[in-house]
């Protein structure tokens, strides 16, 4: 850790499964993490992104992100009617409202329980570097499903716990490293945060901004 830095590394951390919601925000963290000496194995998993086309891109764009630096990617698989499921009854909750928190939750608990099954000790999601979401709800989801999935294993074999590293990625230069590193890498770069809510919101927004 630099001098003055306010990204604090939890103690004996050498890997880190970091839950990635796109390439954009992933970069500047996981340039951060390489240069500590601290290895990410990037987990994709996403099943709120609508439609499946938008979802292709941002996965295909995360991924070759990662072969790009020889990181290892693990792809996630879009279950977008299971995600519909979990948010039923919030579908119209407003951005950073109710449907957000339960939307963070099922992604950070299905990055925990992977950790677990892979055996890597501390978890993190690169949702808590972008400044469309709400820093507080996006801790909230990770200690969670840390807590969730340490109470009830998936399976009879005893397992380390697993950690969630709650942290504001936003600091420390990192917001203006990633928009550096997206027109460097010249990533796609979405207009709205992935669900179709956000994506109809979004739309009523722009039109009404025109009348």
């Amino acid at each position: 850790m630099s001098k003055g830095s306010s990204i604090i590394v939890p103690e004996g951390c050498e890997q880190v499964l970091l839950h990635a919601c796109c390439a954009p925000c992933s970069s500047a963290i996981v340039e951060w993490l390489l240069a500590h000496q601290i290895t990410p194995v990037i987990y994709y998993y996403n099943p709120n992104i609508y439609p499946f086309e938008e979802y292709e891109k941002r996965k295909n764009e995360s991924k070759r992100h990662a072969e790009s630096l020889g990181v290892e990617w693990i792809d996630g698989d879009w279950c977008h009617e299971v995600w519909r499921h979990d948010i039923c009854g919030l579908e119209n909750e407003p951005e950073r409202g109710k449907r957000c928190e339960e939307c963070f939750y099922h992604r950070l608990f299905a990055t925990a329980r992977k950790a677990q099954e892979l055996d890597i000790p501390v978890f993190a999601t690169t949702l808590a570097s972008s400044r469309w979401k709400n820093l507080e709800q996006v801790n909230a989801a990770g200690l969670k499903a840390e807590q969730m999935v340490n109470r009830y294993p998936k399976d009879s074999i005893v397992h380390e716990p697993v950690h969630f590293w709650a942290q504001n990625w936003r600091k420390d230069g990192l917001q203006e490293r990633r928009n550096k590193l997206l027109k460097e890498y010249g990533f796609y770069n979405q207009t709205y945060c992935g669900c179709e809510f956000s994506l109809r919101d979004g739309l009523a927004d722009r039109v009404q901004g025109q009348e």
